[in-house]
């Protein structure tokens, strides 16, 4: 069982016991419900909680799972549409409300809510069987009207169709009939050989209204009466307000009101810019008693230190010590990656508008039971009187799914403020993002391998340091023995035959940075670690860095897979041209699986005397199970390289000084520009396999690919995080 896995496990008996929830698989919506056996069809046809089809023949997917660009309401969409046989022209896709009962995350038990890359994984079979359903009930219902045999009955592109007496019949038609049938016990799905959407390309159903303008975010909204909040947050984590002078703030032009709130002080005004202005008026003094104080060095010195002790035991096979004693030639290597912010292109934003009934909440929310219970126990509701509304994110990559619901309880401590007079609209704008939000956690990673007199690799030992990301939140439960599986993931699990292996962690408590999951997780971190070091072995080897790779996979042959696929479409064994004078090239390659996808990736690279560089080409490999839709699935593998290569380029980290973060923006926190985009080249391997997530398991390889690439072009091992120039100069 992978890290990934034992952590989704926990985190449904975490869920269970927190939550009182019960699991949800696939029932028919009134059955589910409680309500009568027949499907509900006051709007029509609706079979079950995820699809509704009315008379103007619409056919509406209901999403369970936040649409933040990763293309997840065209996948969902396509899967129940496969089954139903509709045409794709006629389907629609609405973000369903908070409700566990019908919506649950079935990979994390009974929650809902998006990430881990669970959002096609985890409703594949359940939305098959939804369309299915619906499909086998318009069937039913046209064999009734029309006294033949269902069997004799046809679907293809919206339309029922008794091919022996010529009748047919739209969806919209059958529908309102179709919501007397009752919904059957079992369905047949059909043979993937069958399918005319799963594995071909369909345009994304997001794609027309984001181009237009018509698709609706957070910004969108507007409510009567509704203010507009800034927040003031302290400069330093952990410290609070000890006074402020809000007089000049309430002169400003626009400013209606100005309150205390726990994480800082609002300023509310009719608008954006007013609060923003506001804001800037504000005379803040901070009480820094409790403020986190250190700098990034400080932190890592700390983490150095702590690496030269064991740690606590996060796996072991075998034993490690005694086959390092023992290796003809033992290597040491030490990896430093930074804090990373999320840098989302919509920063957090929320509404929240109280009344007699209950909270009403806008945003695009990831986390929907999680902030649910937060909102419930701040106004003292039951969870049911919290009603959220999904819209569309702009991004978020681990972000919005806050352990601590933080900007989301920021907006109900405003709204409450102010007693609920009026609806809330809070906006963080891009320096709140960048200096008060979470951040990936920096680690430290130490490791020692033993090599035979054969050059086989017979001792590992990897010592982490760095922050948990879960202790200390709502999902404490789910660190065991002192291990945070968000930490280890990736280093745990390593796929390489090694008979004696030993991984530890350090997770310090005293450091005050708030800490997120960030897109891939512990991946981010530890495949960057590892395939290095597996680099620098292979190197010491004297062997190929793929066919070394290779002798070690025959246990894991979809890494293999994906690793011979990626090395022939590169042109592994073909020497790359030259470059120009004063430029030197290298090659460099990376294998690694998170959240059940397997991903390997080929770097191209071109250096400058200078030090100075660039990618040229990433060559990547992909086995995510069946590819629902094959073009969303390069979309997100190409959207993963830029997205990790903005933390390989010098500028993609935070650094802290005296506990401030220095960053604030795009010109100081740098993120890949298209000029220094490589061109990218996606293969995905088919299979026949349930699907896997795609939105990060792509990100991982990079770092480590472009960081084997580069000391295959000069010579010189790179071990920390961003890659400056200075480092590879020659």
């Amino acid at each position: 069982m992978t890290t990934t896995r034992i952590e989704n496990e926990s985190r449904r008996r975490f869920l269970q016991g927190a939550a009182g929830l019960t699991l949800a698989i696939y029932l028919p919506a009134a059955t589910a419900a409680g309500g009568s056996k027949k499907a509900a069809g006051a709007a029509g046809f609706e079979p079950n909680a995820f699809l509704r089809i009315t008379e103007d023949n619409s056919v509406t997917v209901i999403s369970k799972h936040l649409e933040m660009g990763q293309g997840t309401y065209t996948g969902l969409a396509t899967i129940v549409a496969e089954e139903l046989d509709a045409d794709w022209s006629q389907v629609r896709i609405e973000g369903a409300p908070a409700d566990a009962k019908r919506y649950n995350n079935l990979l994390w038990g009974p929650a809902q809510g998006t990430g881990g890359s669970t959002a096609i994984a985890n409703s594949w079979e359940q939305l098959r069987k939804a369309g299915a359903s619906a499909r086998a009930m318009l069937v039913a219902t046209a064999a009734r009207q029309w006294k033949v045999p269902p069997a004799e009955i046809v679907v293809a592109g919206g339309v029922v169709m008794h091919k022996a007496s010529g009748r047919k019949a739209s969806f919209g038609q059958l529908a309102r009939a179709a919501a007397d049938e009752i919904p059957p016990a079992d369905v047949k799905l059909k043979d993937p050989k069958d399918f005319k959407l799963i594995g071909k390309r369909v345009p994304r159903k997001d794609g027309a209204d984001k181009t237009t303008g018509k698709a609706v975010f957070t910004q969108d909204i507007h409510l009567p009466g509704m203010l507009t909040a800034v927040v003031a947050h302290p400069p330093r984590f952990g410290a609070k307000v000890k006074s402020y002078d809000a007089s000049k703030a309430r002169a400003v032009k626009g400013v209606v009101d100005v309150v205390q709130i726990p994480s800082g002080v609002a300023v509310l005004a009719k608008d954006t810019w007013s609060a923003r202005k506001g804001r800037d008026a504000l005379t803040v003094e901070w009480d820094e008693s409790a403020a986190f104080k250190l700098g990034s060095e400080q932190i890592l010195a700390q983490y150095r230190e702590l690496a030269k002790s064991p740690g606590a035991v996060a796996s072991q096979t075998g034993d490690a010590d005694k086959a390092l004693a023992g290796a003809a030639r033992t290597l040491e290597a030490s990896y430093d990656v930074p804090y990373l912010a999320h840098a989302a292109m919509e920063p957090m934003n929320c509404v929240v508008q109280l009344g007699k009934d209950g909270c009403e909440v806008w945003n695009g929310e990831q986390m929907q039971t999680v902030d649910q219970m937060a909102l419930a126990k701040l106004f003292g509701l039951p969870p049911e009187k919290v009603r959220i509304h999904m819209l569309y994110a702009g991004g978020s990559f681990g972000r919005r799914a806050n352990k601590d619901s933080d900007y989301i309880l920021e907006a109900a401590h405003i709204a409450k403020a102010i007693d609920g007079r009026a609806p809330v609209k809070l906006v963080w704008l891009r320096e709140d993002d960048m200096r008060a939000g979470y951040y990936r956690p920096m680690f430290h990673h130490r490791l020692w391998a033993g090599l035979d007199d054969q050059g086989r690799l017979v001792g590992w030992r990897h010592r982490l340091v760095g922050q948990s990301i879960l202790a200390g939140s709502p999902f404490a439960a789910l660190v065991k023995d002192g291990i945070d599986g968000a930490s280890v993931e990736g280093a745990t699990n390593l796929p390489y035959a090694i008979p004696n292996r030993l991984v530890e962690l350090h997770t310090p408590t005293n450091i005050g940075v708030p800490v997120l999951w960030w897109r891939s997780v512990g991946s981010t971190h530890t495949a960057f670690s590892t395939e290095c070091f597996i680099d620098e072995l292979a190197q010491a080897a004297g062997k190929d860095p793929v066919a070394w790779r290779l002798s070690m996979l025959e246990q894991h042959p979809r890494h293999a897979a994906v690793l011979k696929l990626a090395a022939d479409r590169a042109g592994w064994d073909t020497p790359l041209p030259s470059g120009k004078a004063g430029e030197r090239r290298g090659r460099g390659v990376a294998v690694h699986e998170s959240f059940s996808t397997y991903v390997a990736q080929v770097a191209e690279v071109t250096v400058k005397d200078d030090g100075s560089y660039r990618v040229d080409r990433v060559v990547c490999a992909v086995d995510c199970g069946i590819a629902v839709n094959p073009d969303i699935v390069r979309a997100q593998v190409e959207g993963a390289v830029g997205f990790a290569l903005s933390t390989v380029l010098n500028g993609g980290a935070i650094t802290l000084t005296d506990g401030r973060v220095d960053q604030s923006n795009f010109h100081d926190y740098l993120t890949v520009r298209i000029g220094d985009m490589p061109r990218v080249e996606v293969h995905i391997v088919p299979s026949a396999a349930n699907p896997t997530g795609i939105g990060e398991p792509g990100v991982p390889p990079l770092a480590p690919a472009v960081a084997n690439a580069l000391a295959a072009a000069t010579g010189k091992r790179v071990r920390k995080l961003p890659i400056s120039a200075d480092l590879l100069r020659a």
